[in-house]
């Protein structure tokens, strides 16, 4: 009977997305006269986002900064009452997550606690074997070029890991997992991106400091900012707990809820639930050197120089009409978020997009809800 329930509304959403956007005040704007001339493209910005819910997003809030600002936010809360979008809920911030590891690092390389060029095993004695060779330094872990290959997941696509999505795969099982498959690749002769790195950076957080994960990243990171909505799941909870904005994904045809997920696997790498207005501070007292001191700073802001690297400490290095704009995106299952600026901060932008593909194309999302900030 709840099967049948759940195909009956999943049809109900199909055709009312093919018939066009609900009959709802979907989209809302804040913008001081001095946009116009001087600030982002309000214009690009709010074609973006016009028409939500479509077969792309049923939600997106847009937060742009720097040298004027503009905030908007389109679609609905919740498919099934049409509710219009909450412009400070809260969401899964996925990969972005990644920064706040990266500082936390940092942050115990400035105090002395940390060698980024120590081996990880001065720290984690027990953590790789005899495979690897060549050790594999905290700054390989930080920049994505240590080798270590991806550990046990619960699916490789979004429909595969769905039936799964209420299990528990603990991040000290991924990592035992990812490392008794060898390396890849010696440490830093190729840059490859995966949550790997950033799991094993949390455990060795908490071994350094003798205290949980996600306290250090309250007390070093969220409480200091005043970024009051920012958190982590406790344990293998699957709730969004606060205001938020449901996520979707299709699923065979079918619009089908992803909101509640147990995302305890991606836990250093992925795990935090954060807002718009949270991720913003935090990404502008990042730049500006008001998290991470000099000269551990730089290492965000430096790609090692290997072919084909983009990626530096958690950061990745783009260019946007002309522009060198360093950035983070994060996607779990109905949640697609980004966080980017030009490193003088004249322009950031951070968004929160209810992705009905939010682990598929993300360039398409980037190009149309944060490339249009960067337009001049």
């Amino acid at each position: 009977m709840r099967s049948r329930t759940r195909a009956v509304l999943s049809t109900a959403l199909v055709l009312g997305l093919a018939a066009g956007p609900l009959a709802v005040p979907a989209f809302a704007e804040s913008a001081p006269a001095a946009v116009a001339a001087t600030g982002p493209d309000v214009k690009a910005l709010r074609a973006a986002l016009v028409g939500l819910p479509d077969k792309d997003a049923t939600a997106a809030l847009v937060r742009v900064g720097g040298h004027g600002r503009w905030h908007g936010t389109a679609g609905v809360r919740d498919m099934r009452t049409g509710a219009p979008a909450l412009e400070h809920a809260r969401f899964r911030a996925g990969s972005t997550t990644k920064v706040v590891t990266a500082a936390v690092v940092l942050q115990l390389a400035a105090e002395g606690r940390i060698d980024l060029d120590a081996p990880v095993g001065t720290y984690l004695p027990d953590l790789l074997t005899a495979d690897f060779t060549k050790p594999v330094t905290v700054r390989n872990l930080l920049n994505f070029t240590s080798g270590i290959q991806s550990g046990r997941s619960l699916g490789d696509t979004v429909e595969q890991e769905y039936p799964h999505r209420f299990e528990t795969l603990t991040p000290e099982e991924v990592v035992a997992s990812g490392v008794a498959r060898g390396p890849a690749f010696d440490p830093g002769d190729r840059q490859q991106y995966n949550n790997i790195n950033y799991t094993v950076l949390g455990m060795l957080i908490e071994k350094v400091t003798g205290d949980a994960y996600e306290h250090q990243a309250a007390v070093r990171v969220f409480r200091p900012l005043g970024m009051g909505r920012t958190s982590f799941p406790k344990g293998p909870d699957p709730r969004v707990h606060g205001p938020h904005n449901r996520g979707y994904q299709w699923m065979d045809g079918r619009l089908t809820d992803v909101t509640e997920w147990n995302m305890s696997d991606r836990w250093a790498a992925g795990d935090m639930i954060s807002t718009t207005a949270d991720l913003e501070r935090f990404l502008v007292a990042l730049f500006r050197g008001k998290v991470v001191p000099e000269p551990q700073l730089k290492e965000m802001f430096t790609v090692p120089d290997i072919a084909g690297a983009t990626r530096s400490a958690s950061l990745e290095r783009f260019v946007v009409n002309g522009k060198e704009v360093w950035g983070k995106t994060g996607a779990r299952p109905g949640y697609h978020t980004v966080i980017a600026a030009t490193r003088d901060l004249s322009r950031t932008v951070v968004y929160s997009v209810n992705s009905t593909d939010a682990k598929g194309d993300g360039l398409k999302i980037a190009m149309r809800f944060a490339f249009p900030a960067f337009n001049r």
